[in-house]
């Protein structure tokens, strides 16, 4: 498979790496060689499979707007778009493209929100309350995190609820990620953690939904719908 992926942070490269292990053919963009989307012409884009863009905030929805745009298949891991999600369903739809897209590739994480819920839907009556909170590197850019938010929506969705849950946004070192989601009450406290040691679980799960993505028609997924394809 020719994967052509967007970004050499350091998940970028690490994407770029566990693609080539699986044993695909990668080329990487970083920001200075696509400066504005401006690589990302047809001709070009159509030399790969599917594109996988893990840059900023900033970047991302250009590199979405020309990807898609010519019909090509990508794989969003990048954050801090969502506001313009719908503009982006609605030109993958136009374009007979393929969009999947995700807070968060990691495994571990889609686990993490699945026992969220569970443990709200059996908590929510039994006088809980619930927070979350997130830790990141200090050059991630949004804040709260992505994973964070989504996260958030699977209680409020759990609770029936469309109140706000708390959630506490820290940037220290060198953190992949932590993530904490706790439910307490008047005589308890229950603490669901999920504690990223490295960034490969998100970059391989990256590389998965991209392999799965290149099998399937043109439409719109999210990573919370097809996890358990992968």
């Amino acid at each position: 498979m020719r994967i052509l992926v967007l970004g050499v942070g350091k998940t970028g490269k690490l994407v770029a790496d566990v693609a080539a292990e699986r044993g695909h053919s990668v080329h990487v963009l970083d920001a200075k060689e696509n400066k504005d989307g401006a690589a990302l012409t047809a001709p070009f884009v159509a030399g790969f499979d599917v594109v996988i863009d893990f840059t900023t905030p900033e970047a991302v929805l250009t590199n979405m707007r020309a990807v898609l745009a010519t019909g090509a298949k990508m794989v969003i891991g990048t954050t801090g778009w969502y506001d313009k999600l719908n503009d982006m369903k609605s030109l993958t739809e136009r374009r007979t493209a393929s969009l999947l897209y995700g807070t968060n590739f990691s495994v571990g994480v889609q686990l993490m929100i699945k026992l969220t819920r569970q443990m709200i839907t059996t908590l929510k009556d039994a006088g809980y309350s619930f927070s979350i909170s997130e830790t990141h590197h200090t050059s991630k850019l949004d804040s709260p995190s992505g994973t964070a938010i989504t996260i958030a929506e699977a209680v409020k969705k759990s609770l029936d609820s469309i109140d706000d849950v708390p959630i506490e946004s820290i940037r220290t070192a060198d953190v992949a990620g932590i993530h904490t989601v706790e439910a307490k009450s008047s005589g308890d406290r229950i603490l669901l953690t999920h504690d990223s040691t490295s960034r490969r679980p998100f970059a391989e799960g990256a590389v998965r939904a991209a392999e799965w993505l290149v099998k399937q028609k043109p439409g719109v997924y999210d990573i919370r719908e097809v996890v358990d394809h992968l």
